[in-house]
């Protein structure tokens, strides 16, 4: 992923471009007045920061000067963006997606499946990285994808506005087809080992699992989300050839 260290390069880069910066590191205990300035900005447009201890910044670059920050190989986009230019809303929340393997590997197939948009959130997520881009081959360009400070409240609001949010766990009752996926819809994911935070289970509509009949436990999350982004493509095909 690509860096700034330099602190008015990064000042510049925040005012003209805050939707590639996926977050800064900020030395602990710096008194410089640009770092001040760094802060401000970064709450301003809602990038996430972090403080931490000099040494670790030296191992990021040892020319900085306070500060680095990390961007993205794409600019974010904003939910509204999102929804405003689809017809039937189709997204994915993903809800702590730590490996780049795993995010690209969604990110590839949602792009497949005609997915209007995924969201992140801001903060126990790996961020949208070359690794994630290359892992993608190429898809990251073509789909949109928003970061959001808080995914509970995000899914409220999506429910306000119509979209049934459908979150995928194993050991449910239901499969992953019982669910009538031509409706406004967003599929939940959670992380690779915990899976769905109990907030974030909780304002789900729905919860839905893909039966296992063999030895192992559980699914990779990215063939998980195949399986349930590829039902509503099916389901959504089929009504149209009808």
């Amino acid at each position: 992923m690509k860096t700034i260290s330099r602190i008015n390069a990064l000042i510049e880069a925040v005012k003209s471009s805050p939707l590639r910066i996926n977050k800064i590191f900020i030395q602990k205990d710096a008194k410089k007045r640009r770092i001040s300035e760094i802060i401000h900005l970064a709450k301003a447009h809602r990038i996430p920061y972090l403080f931490v201890p000099k040494p670790r910044l030296d191992s990021l670059d040892r020319h900085h000067q306070g500060a680095v920050a990390f961007l993205s190989p794409k600019e974010f986009s904003s939910l509204e963006d999102i929804l405003s230019s689809a017809e039937v809303p189709f997204l994915v929340l993903l809800d702590g997606i730590e490996d780049p393997q795993n995010l690209g590997s969604i990110i590839r197939t949602a792009e497949g499946a005609g997915v209007d948009g995924i969201i992140l959130p801001e903060r126990r997520s790996v961020g949208l990285s070359e690794a994630v881009s290359q892992v993608s081959a190429g898809a990251l360009e073509h789909i949109k994808v928003a970061r959001v400070r808080n995914m509970a409240r995000i899914m409220e609001d999506l429910k306000e506005q119509g979209l049934w949010l459908i979150g995928a766990e194993g050991g449910q009752e239901e499969c992953w087809y019982d669910f009538d996926y031509k409706l406004p819809v967003g599929i939940v994911l959670g992380s690779e080992g915990k899976g769905m935070r109990p907030l974030v289970r909780k304002k789900c509509d729905k919860i839905l699992s893909i039966p296992l009949l063999g030895k192992i436990t559980s699914l990779n999350v990215s063939a998980a989300a195949t399986v349930f982004l590829y039902e509503v493509v099916r389901q959504r095909s089929r009504t149209k050839i009808e």
